[in-house]
């Protein structure tokens, strides 16, 4: 086959990657003032510094001569892929979030979207969660998304609620014991 039909970088993270992970059809992208916020500040820096940067990088390393083997220019290229796949992916997640301020929540009795929860297993052990945006998520912080098993089983229920979740051993028993909204 002639190298004209090959694609000079056949790596699987070129363009296959450049859609955001679609939501569930029929999914509003919910998020947080904070989420979207960070959001906002990652596009911003990118357009503003680091793209940039490499670009003048890459400018400088092509004026260098002979492409093929300099390795400026080549991870300056890579780089800048790289970036202008997360500037369409945070521009695509941006124009379709919709933005949820928990300080709204009137229904504060009830468990809905940036909610944070306390609840009991039933081996009595507690755990606490914020439900925010499929975007926002860390475990390590307690952010679970609002379309995770947990958080859909506990969406609607109130304090002292027993609710039953999915987990990969089975249905587990849960009881809600505090639930608060930020401010």
């Amino acid at each position: 086959m002639s190298k004209a039909f090959t694609r000079e970088n056949d790596s699987p993270d070129d363009d296959e990657l450049d859609d955001p992970e679609p939501l569930p059809r029929g999914l509003k992208n919910y998020m947080t003032p904070p989420g979207f916020q960070k959001m906002q500040e990652e596009l911003r820096h990118l357009l503003r510094v680091e793209r940039p940067k490499v670009v003048e990088v890459v400018s400088w390393a092509a004026g260098n001569g002979d492409r093929s083997e300099n390795g400026d220019y080549l991870y300056g290229k890579k780089r800048l892929r790289e970036i202008d796949r997360r500037i369409r992916f945070l521009n695509k997640r941006l124009e379709s979030a919709t933005v949820v301020n928990p300080q709204d929540q009137k229904n504060r009795e009830q468990v809905f979207f940036g909610a944070t929860v306390t609840y009991e297993r039933g081996d009595g052990t507690e755990n606490t969660i914020t439900i925010v945006g499929v975007d926002e998520v860390d475990s390590d912080r307690g952010h679970v998304s609002w379309i995770s098993p947990i958080a859909r089983a506990l969406l609607k229920a109130r304090e002292g609620d027993l609710v039953e979740v999915r987990t990969p051993a089975g249905l587990e028993r849960i009881e809600v014991v505090e639930i608060r909204y930020a401010g």
